[in-house]
């Protein structure tokens, strides 16, 4: 599964085969299901036990997950500022230093390329986090500006430490100072060593970024630590039904990043994610602007909404009806919720469902029973997110757990 180097006789040696993170010699003890999968080149844990195992310890303890795979760029120089809100639809002259936003971004015709977030240190100094590559896209952002871009998606690795117990680990683990971080927050601890309090499972959580070469020094500081709480690594499994409870979007699953589309129809606007809060057309010139502007006047063709679905069966890749007859879209994401005990789903609807039409909504789910498929016609309705809310979120100083 992981790359090698073979043996060549004329020439370089190319590796061939995935990257293993720097975290990837502590986490490989752990894999009783050998379950790996590719993320960004690299190889990703989907499950090291079981995915219930791992879900009960995100809600009930602390979790570490290997975010090391994601692109991260540090855009740096006097005109910073201008390239970030020429890229974002946001406007991060708004932010705070040493704040984390969420944000998108676009092409020329306001489809949206990805989502993740933007580390302002100052003004001069931010660093984009993603999950799709975009170093190419920002040196073009970036044309004719006095500013660096830097490609750190292998000498940063980063851990997410989430869970009820995860302030209570990094306290034992000697990181002090960091009781007064609110959502948001990033703070650095160290030379090398950042701290944010953001996560992607609407918990109680931070992520840790460090410097490649320093991976073994914080995970040997922070694994002892977590004896007395529970701590365990997870894969992405349980993350996505964590996401999903906290109704988080996921590109290439809720939506298709546009470079990735071989149809522009495939696009979809900000508007159309729900993401309206995310542009702000006061700022100034940003890329996609024009069209934005032109589809926030001709309204969304599509709606990304949250569902509540009668009944306990999942209802993943499912067409959703009006009134059981008239096709009004899909279903991206689904779970039955163990802590919310709901069925759960993030659905696609096409304008007007989701927009002017949203009751009287079914979902079509097959399900197995015994080897034999079996058809179920379920109500739902459009249900607010998050879906799984709780106060240890957003509390400050964070609860000893």
């Amino acid at each position: 599964m992981t790359g090698h180097w073979p043996n060549l006789r004329d020439g370089l040696p190319v590796r061939r085969g995935l990257v293993e993170t720097p975290f990837d010699r502590h986490l490989r003890p752990f894999s009783i299901a050998e379950d790996w999968v590719p993320w960004a080149g690299f190889v990703s844990a989907r499950r090291f036990e079981t995915v219930e195992v791992e879900y009960f310890a995100i809600r009930n303890q602390a979790t570490l997950f290997d975010i090391s795979p994601m692109h991260k760029y540090a855009i740096t120089g006097k005109d910073a500022l201008k390239v970030v809100n020429r890229l974002l639809t946001r406007n991060a002259a708004k932010m705070r230093d040493n704040r984390v936003g969420y944000s998108v971004w676009c092409d020329e015709d306001g489809s949206v390329i990805d989502d993740g977030t933007l580390f302002r240190f100052s003004e001069t100094s931010f660093q984009l986090c993603c999950q799709e590559p975009q170093y190419t896209w920002l040196h073009d952002i970036a044309w004719g500006f006095d500013v660096s871009i830097e490609d750190q998606s292998e000498s940063i690795a980063g851990l997410a430490l989430q869970g009820p117990t995860s302030f209570s680990v990094l306290q034992a683990a000697g990181f002090s100072g960091i009781d007064k971080l609110k959502p948001f927050d990033v703070v650095e601890l160290s030379p090398g060593l950042k701290l944010s309090r953001t996560g992607f499972t609407g918990d109680l959580g931070y992520e840790l970024w460090v410097d490649a070469e320093k991976a073994d020094e914080l995970w040997e500081r922070l694994w002892p630590a977590g004896r007395n709480y529970g701590l365990r690594p997870i894969g992405g499994d349980a993350l996505n039904m964590a996401r999903i409870e906290a109704g988080f979007i996921a590109a290439r699953v809720d939506f298709q990043p546009i470079h990735d589309a071989q149809r522009p129809t495939r696009g979809r606007t900000p508007f159309e994610l729900g993401l309206d809060w995310l542009v702000d057309f006061n700022k100034g010139h940003f890329n996609g602007r024009r069209a934005l502007l032109e589809a926030k006047r001709r309204g969304p063709r599509t709606m990304l909404v949250g569902l509540e679905i009668e009944g306990h069966k999942p209802a993943q890749d499912a067409f959703v009806y009006h009134g059981k007859k008239k096709e009004a879209g899909h279903i991206t994401s689904a779970l039955w919720s163990p802590t919310c005990k709901r069925n759960l789903a993030l659905a696609e609807l096409r304008a007007p469902y989701g927009v002017s039409i949203t009751d009287d909504l079914w979902v079509e789910i097959y399900h197995p029973k015994e080897g034999k498929w079996e058809k179920v016609m379920a109500r739902a309705k459009i249900a607010e997110r998050p879906f799984f809310k709780n106060d240890r979120r957003t509390a400050t100083p964070p609860g000893r757990f």
